[in-house]
């Protein structure tokens, strides 16, 4: 049995065609959001956004919230809507990519080229697990104190940057590789 990508239905020519924009589009909004987060950096926030993310307690949490004004407060509720754009977009641009970097290690053992496939199917799971992350966000953002949304948010958001920073990675060595092998003239 041969593994297939959740983008199979896409043309390899297509493909092609649709991953630079992707890739546009998904920096564009990247930028957006990171200026969105802007007033989400304190002292208690020093990542902003991505803070509030990994707090993991409600404690840690409501640090955080207390450190953020009605503003700031306004700019990470609009971030985590903004955020549900953001998930498919990134999701489907890094697996794109993932999927085009597999079909470029042909000369790479199967298991490499696998892997590809696999990380693409990961940055599904990945929009998932950030769409639960901004749930359990929002709810300790409308003041719910129930110690399970901050955990949630946690554990959610590492195993999302895990498989995402797979991905990147994955995608990045993919063309690394490649630029390598076209200077030798292979």
């Amino acid at each position: 049995m041969r593994l297939t990508h959740p983008l199979a239905r896409l043309a390899p020519s297509a493909q092609a065609r649709v991953l630079p924009p992707l890739i546009i589009a998904t920096l564009a909004l990247t930028a957006v959001l990171q200026a969105i987060g802007r007033p989400l950096q304190t002292a208690a926030a020093p990542l902003g956004i991505v803070s509030f993310e990994l707090a993991g307690a409600t404690a840690a949490a409501q640090t955080i919230l207390a450190s953020w004004d009605a503003f700031a407060r306004q700019h990470a509720a609009f971030s985590l809507g903004l955020d549900y754009l953001y998930m498919p977009l990134y999701a489907v641009t890094i697996a794109l990519a993932c999927v085009r970097a597999s079909a470029t290690s042909l000369r790479s053992p199967q298991a490499v080229a696998m892997l590809g496939l696999l990380l693409a199917w990961g940055l599904g799971l990945a929009a998932l697990l950030d769409a639960v992350e901004n749930l359990a966000l929002w709810q300790v953002l409308q003041g719910s104190t129930a110690g399970a949304w901050p955990a949630t948010a946690r554990w959610c958001a590492i195993a999302k940057f895990v498989l995402v920073g797979a991905g990147l990675f994955y995608a990045g060595a993919a063309v690394v590789f490649y630029l390598l092998r076209k200077a030798r003239g292979y």
